[in-house]
Formats: C-alpha cells, structure tokens, sequence
C-alpha cells in the first residue's frame, strides 16, 4: 500500500539513464481491455521489458499537455483512474502505467532489475515513447510512485515540467546512514519494511491469508503510525472485525476485485523487490549526494497518513529543510482527516490541486 514512504528519512537519488531504445521504435501494440470508459490500453516496449500503459486523450483537438501518473504499492495504474477522468475532460492527455513488476508490466526475475535506475530508465523511455523524445511532461506521483518521481526529477529535470508529489517527502541521501539497518534499529525486524527484505518469505504469507485479504489490509490502513507485520500474525488486529474489516466509501468491491484479480496473476515479488532494492539504491546514488530537486514541486498528503507521522517528516517540512532541498517547492498542502491513499480518498480536491498547479506552466 503506501509502503516506502515511511522511509522518508533515508533515501535518495540514483542515476541518470542511458536511453538508446531500438526497440522504442516498435509501434505499440493496444488491446480492448476495457477498465474505465474511453481508457486506451496499450502495450509499449521501453528500456528492454514490454510495459502496459493506460491512456485517456483529452478533451482537444490534439497536442494536449501531457501528464504521467505514477502508482505506490500496492497499486497499479487503476488508482489514478478518477484522476485520469477528471483531468482528461480538462484537456490534459492522461497516461498512467503499470510500473515494472506490476499488473500487465513485465516482471524480470532478477531482484537487482528493481533499482532505480531500471525504474527510472523504464519512464524515460516510456516519456520519449509518447513525445517523440523531444518534451517534457507533468508528474503525479504517489508512495512509490513520488519516489521514483523525485528521482525522475534529480536525473532528467528537463523531461519534467512541473511535479504534484503526494504522501513522500524527498528524502536527501545520508551518506553515513545505510537505510535497512537503520530501520531495523529504529522500528524493529517486525517493521513491515524488514520484513519485505528476505527473498520469498512475506511471499509465502501473504499466499497463506490470500491476496484478497492481504489488498485489502494495505489499502484500508490508516493508522498515523508505523506498520509492523510479525511473523504469523499479520494483521492480526483487524481480525474481530473493526474499522478496517469493512472497506472505506472510496473503496468498492469492484475496485478491490481488479487489483485481486492482477494481484492473483503477477503476485506480489516484483513489487515487493522494489523494497529489496533499498540498500543497493543507496550504494549507487552516492554520486547524488547532495544534490537538490529543481524542478516545481506541490506536495500533498494527508495529515492521517503514517508517512506525515514518521519521525522528522514534520519538522522537515515546517523547519525549512524540505524547501532547502526543494528550491522550487511552490507548496505543502496537508490535507485534514485523510490518509495514505488521499488521491483516492479525495479525488475532487486532489484534482483540483494538480490542474490549478499545473496550470500555472501552460
């Protein structure tokens, strides 16, 4: 769900990506899956894996402002789905893919093909894929998703105009902290992130209580505090039923069916190799130590959400740090009463963020 977000605390940039594509050349291939009305559905070859990517044209005549959405955990690119409807009818040109690893993306065995830089490398190609290779886009992006953003933006500013980052802070590389061990110290093994780090085992658990159950954990979580996943007894509280037994308004079972049914499919490995990369994304992007995000920043996110309540994130942001590292940060919006997943759970306010940002770059 929002998972690496929490981290706040300790990540950080990687690396600039070598895009020479022979492959992007190849003409996407687009399938009727259907999904939302008007969504178009394609398959694009970028950096070497085949990446589902959803589209909604805008309400023009053609050369409308792009904007890419990019998913968290444990997401897909359907969590944008009220985003891509509302800002489409706006004008904009909406894509939102199903990033490497998940849903209808391709999922490389190796863990170490999770990096940022493979992230990183996958979205420059698909930005130059919908281009031409010669325009900057807008970027949503959210858990996960404002991670890889904030990379995207300390790589290749140029290719991004202006980002709307929700729930994530940027998180400045400490070059004597190495993030793992520090969480482990500070949260415990228990830690959901620590328990995300040996191959296969949270695999195996989660298969026990079933996907259902399991997506239905993450997305209805909204606890401001850390999430911790015990060996035999995850989410154990929720069991005898409570808030968390029902889903939230935002939350239909159609909703929560499609991400099972994509869940079932693929699995969670891709996804949750995303968290194994933690430590090697720290050893590669000490070159970026140091270095600051310049590209126009909103931030949103919700005063509910555990990664707002992790320790430092406020301070950070109140404290001036967050706009020293961020230059160009226009604003921090905290958003009364919402949680982790706020672009779902208020997406009338959230749209209405990102087009009067974006806006101000047209």
């Amino acid at each position: 769900m929002f998972l690496c977000t929490h981290l706040n605390p300790l990540f950080s940039r990687f690396l600039h990506f070598l895009l020479k594509q022979p492959d992007q050349a190849n003409k996407p291939t687009t399938s009727n899956m259907s999904g939302l009305d008007g969504v178009e559905h394609k398959t694009l070859k970028v950096n070497g894996i085949n990446m589902h990517v959803a589209e909604l044209p805008g309400s023009g005549s053609g050369g409308e402002p792009i904007i890419l959405f990019i998913h968290g955990f444990p997401e897909l690119w359907y969590t944008w789905r009220h985003q891509m409807t509302a800002l489409s009818s706006l004008g904009y040109r909406t894509i939102a893919p199903d990033l490497r690893g998940y849903g209808d993306t391709d999922a490389p065995e190796k863990m170490e093909d999770y990096t940022y830089f493979n992230i990183v490398g996958d979205l420059v190609a698909l930005i130059d894929a919908v281009t031409g290779g010669d325009e900057a886009v807008f970027v949503v992006g959210h858990d996960w998703g404002a991670m890889i953003a904030w990379q995207l933006c300390m790589y290749r500013p140029e290719k991004v105009k202006a980002l709307v980052n929700m729930s994530v802070l940027f998180s400045p590389r400490s070059p004597d902290r190495v993030p793992i061990p520090t969480l482990r110290r500070f949260f415990g093994d228990d830690y959901y992130i620590c328990r995300f780090q040996k191959p296969g085992e949270i695999e195996l658990e989660f298969k026990k209580l079933g996907t259902e159950k399991v997506l239905k954990e993450f997305l209805t979580y909204k606890t401001p505090g850390p999430l911790y996943l015990p060996k035999g007894k995850l989410f154990k509280s929720s069991e005898n039923g409570g808030a968390s037994s029902a889903l939230p308004p935002w939350l239909t079972q159609e909703d929560l069916d499609y991400y099972v049914t994509k869940y079932d499919n693929k699995g969670f490995t891709g996804p949750i190799n995303y968290y194994r990369n933690i430590d090697r994304n720290w050893e590669l992007t000490a070159p970026w130590t140091g270095a600051k995000i310049r590209v126009p920043v909103k931030f949103i996110v919700g005063d509910q959400d555990l990664t707002y309540n992790s320790p430092g994130a406020k301070e950070y942001i109140n404290g001036g740090g967050f706009k020293k590292d961020v230059p160009l940060l226009d604003e921090t919006v905290v958003l009364k009463g919402v949680g982790h997943f706020l672009h779902e759970e208020s997406p009338e306010e959230i749209n209405q963020h990102i087009h009067s940002f974006f806006q101000k770059f047209l």
